[in-house]
């Protein structure tokens, strides 16, 4: 085991610290004159500890280059399997169990039981996306901060082995290189100056030069991971409560219905279908008698709930956000919030009713007053006489023994039973039940239900214009992504590091004097060093050496 100790100019190094961070001197010789390790500048990285601790151990787990490619292709084989059938979120008002058996057979009966159906929202398949995403990081800091801790403190006179063992070499007395009698100072200068204009940031400390360029190309790996971590979680944020909001609903002409995990209600306040006329339409579908939509729309109002959001026994109060018409392609937009069209049926429905309370008697009519079948008021107000909602069935019917029964929450043959108060009635009030529909007034015999009553009273309507009937049910696809910004954030920030990788390379270039005019050069680049060897040439040519970018591959200079 190699430990290091204090190098000889004074800086004492890491344990783990491969050549010394201040002279670049190698601190074993186990590799001969091999060029130098200089992905991290020889720095001590945490995940070559001896001895590692069991935090180290997991450190090193995932700080592991080829942990994460494994990681990422486990999850490329996940998202491979997810994309078989379609995933049960994208159904509406099916039940998975049964539709994947009945369409895709035991294949798809296997693909629901194994949980493939629901794998984007998985345990296993998040699992996978935070241990990417915990690579990413550990990978980023075990070496983002030794290369930082490199490159900040680069000393200028470099030790000799450190610029001998690079793989950009040039080595030559100065007096017998053709640049003359000038001296090695003077020629620092010289050279510094030439290299400025190549474009290097250049320091120099007497007879010793240090050249380098297009550092900030050596973040560019760091940045793609930055980019990443923020599409991970960006991605993962989106299985929070209101951060992602992808579902299908049917809406009813003239009433609100609220959003899922918002205070928004929808209302498709009128829908329209225009269909294609016969000689409009292709041989194949007149033949079979199809009736084809050419196009349909909803008429919609979006709301904001403003009181009684949540009290299931108050109307909400809402506040007319915008009014837009949905066509297919053409949805709803309001500040990230998307209703697309993408369906529609014909569904008759009744949704409210102003009746008249008359006395058959007298023909004195008392009213209108408007009864909602949907979340109905519980008092109402007829000229002199006070009707109150006892109970209420949407969907009437008897059960065996004969008692009032809903058999669903949806207004298909809907009951009020009222209690009624006002001149020539007992105070306690007079019960009456009322059938808004014709249909069920006479399926249900209403008159002789009400007995006496009914015989003095009756609710009705005048005609057909006091009742609101809802035609068709409008079905959208609501969307919702507060996290899309920031995936495209994170992309954006991964295509800069991209960006900066592939087209800027980080150069470096070392020289010295030794023994009065002994020239050392030594240089170094993450790639491209046909480039950097070719920069280096033409500068030395500019001084008065006569050297070939060839000349200058450690290869050569060894032969």
């Amino acid at each position: 085991m190699i430990v290091n100790t204090k190098c000889e100019c004074g800086h004492q190094n890491h344990v783990g610290t491969v050549l010394c961070e201040a002279c670049g001197k190698p601190l074993h010789e186990d590799d001969g004159d091999a060029p130098l390790e200089m992905r991290y500048d020889g720095v001590a990285r945490r995940s070559q500890k001896d001895n590692p601790s069991v935090l180290d151990r997991v450190w090193n787990f995932f700080s592991s280059v080829r942990v994460a490619i494994y990681l990422i292709l486990a999850t490329l084989v996940g998202a491979m399997l997810g994309s078989i059938y379609p995933q049960e979120n994208t159904f509406l008002n099916v039940d998975p169990a049964k539709y994947y058996k009945e369409t895709y057979g035991w294949t798809g009966d296997w693909y629901y039981k194994l949980g493939l159906s629901d794998t984007y929202g998985s345990w296993w398949f998040i699992g996978l996306l935070v241990c990417i995403g915990t690579s990413l990081v550990i990978c980023s800091l075990d070496r983002v901060l030794p290369l930082y801790r490199a490159l900040s403190k680069q000393q200028i006179r470099k030790h000799l082995a450190f610029l001998l063992r690079q793989k950009v070499v040039y080595t030559a007395p100065l007096g017998t290189t053709g640049a003359g009698a000038q001296q090695p100072e003077a020629w620092v200068q010289d050279a510094a100056a030439k290299l400025r204009k190549k474009g290097y940031r250049v320091h120099t400390d007497g007879a010793a030069l240090l050249a380098e360029k297009h550092r900030f190309s050596r973040w560019g790996p760091y940045i793609n991971h930055i980019g990443l971590i923020i599409f991970l979680l960006a991605v993962l944020m989106r299985g929070l409560p209101g951060w992602q909001l992808d579902q299908y609903a049917g809406f009813l002409e003239g009433e609100p219905v609220p959003l899922p995990e918002t205070h928004y209600y929808l209302e498709n306040e009128q829908f329209n279908v225009e269909f294609y006329e016969e000689s409009e339409m292709s041989e194949q579908f007149r033949e079979k008698g199809q009736i084809v939509p050419k196009l349909y729309e909803t008429k919609a109002i979006l709301y904001q709930c403003v009181a009684d959001c949540d009290d299931p026994n108050k109307r909400p109060e809402l506040k007319e956000l915008t009014r837009q018409t949905i066509t297919v392609n053409h949805p709803l937009n309001y500040k990230g919030l998307l209703a697309y069209q993408f369906d529609y049926a014909q569904t008759p429905r009744l949704l409210a009713v102003s009746p008249m309370l008359r006395n058959k008697q007298t023909g004195q009519a008392y009213g209108p007053f408007t009864i909602r079948m949907k979340n109905p008021e519980q008092t109402y107000e007829a000229g002199p006489y006070k009707l109150e909602m006892k109970e209420f069935f949407p969907d009437f019917s008897l059960n065996d023994k004969g008692t009032p029964i809903t058999v669903s929450n949806e207004p298909n043959a809907p009951a009020f039973v009222f209690s009624i108060t006002g001149p020539d009635l007992p105070k306690e009030g007079q019960s009456y039940l009322y059938f808004p529909r014709e249909v069920d007034k006479i399926k249900f015999s209403q008159d002789k239900i009400n007995g006496a009553i009914g015989s003095v009273w009756d609710i009705s309507v005048n005609s057909m214009d006091d009742v609101k009937i809802a035609n068709f049910t409008s079905y959208l696809n609501i969307r919702r992504d507060t996290a899309l910004p920031y995936i495209f954030v994170g992309a954006t920030i991964f295509l800069i590091g991209v960006v900066m990788g592939l087209y800027w390379q980080h150069r470096r270039i070392w020289l010295r004097f030794d023994d009065g005019d002994k020239l050392t050069l030594g240089a170094h680049t993450n790639k491209n060093w046909y480039g950097l060897r070719n920069e280096v040439a033409v500068v030395l040519n500019r001084t008065g050496i006569e050297v070939t970018p060839k000349q200058l591959a450690k290869e050569v200079n060894n032969s």
